[in-house]
């Protein structure tokens, strides 16, 4: 049966599993991924707790990922990324999990990087960031070009992202712009917490992108780097460690 989740933002989990002494949860935003989910999920599983956001699917992602193995939330209806990730963040937090780290569900990046990022949260970093051999789109090269001036950060739009789950325990809102999952780093960094940024070599996709490499795309990332920039002074930092 797959879970029907009730997600609570402020009490957590409701008519979920409890689960205590996770210490890896593996977060998958997915949005119309049933060619890569289940092979995914059971590679993940070997390494880590999978936590599989649904946003809002019209295919049978949510199904085969639970088939799988995954804890699965679902959201009714598509809210974006950003709200996706909050959703899976919020959720290894209430399910008692230690480290987190983000994991694009078309299968680009290889489920053994879990062991390297789990190793740096392990070792005391509070957000690690992935930095791909290649990008895509000319507009996340620009966004990266100035994400490394402004912020020190080499690949913002990278996918596979570790975080220290504590430093958001102070946190109610952690998504309140379109970043395409760049606004959590940006704070993180502001708040001067330990950053680590590692290699990652990137699997071709299965699938179709949910960005595309077209004109949309590339202004929808236009789009996240000018309210990144917009909001950067003001932008409220993670203030929990």
């Amino acid at each position: 049966m797959i879970k029907m989740v009730e997600f609570d933002f402020n009490n957590g989990i409701k008519n979920g599993d409890t689960i205590s002494q996770l210490r890896l949860a593996a977060i998958i935003p997915a949005y119309n991924e049933c060619q890569s989910i289940e092979k995914l999920v059971k590679l993940v599983n070997q390494r880590a707790f999978a936590i599989v956001v649904d946003d809002g699917s019209s295919d049978n992602t949510a199904k085969l990922a639970q088939r799988a193995g995954a804890f699965v939330i679902i959201h009714p209806v598509n809210r974006g990324y950003d709200a996706a990730l909050e959703t899976g963040i919020l959720a290894a937090i209430s399910l008692g999990c230690i480290f987190a780290v983000t994991l694009d569900a078309d299968g680009q990046h290889d489920p053994a990087l879990l062991d390297s990022f789990r190793a740096e949260l392990e070792s005391g970093a509070d957000l690690i960031v992935g930095v791909r051999d290649q990008t895509q789109r000319w507009s996340e090269e620009l966004f990266g070009h100035v994400s490394r001036i402004l912020w020190g950060l080499t690949d913002p739009l990278c996918g596979i992202k570790g975080y220290r789950l504590n430093i958001f325990k102070n946190e109610s809102d952690l998504n309140t712009y379109y970043s395409i999952g760049t606004e959590l780093t940006i704070r993180a960094i502001k708040a001067n917490l330990k950053l680590k940024q590692l290699p990652v070599m990137t699997n071709s996709r299965e699938g179709i992108s949910r960005f595309g490499s077209g004109l949309k795309a590339n202004l929808q990332i236009m789009k996240a780097l000018f309210w990144g920039l917009f909001y950067a002074k003001k932008l409220k930092r993670i203030s929990s460690m």
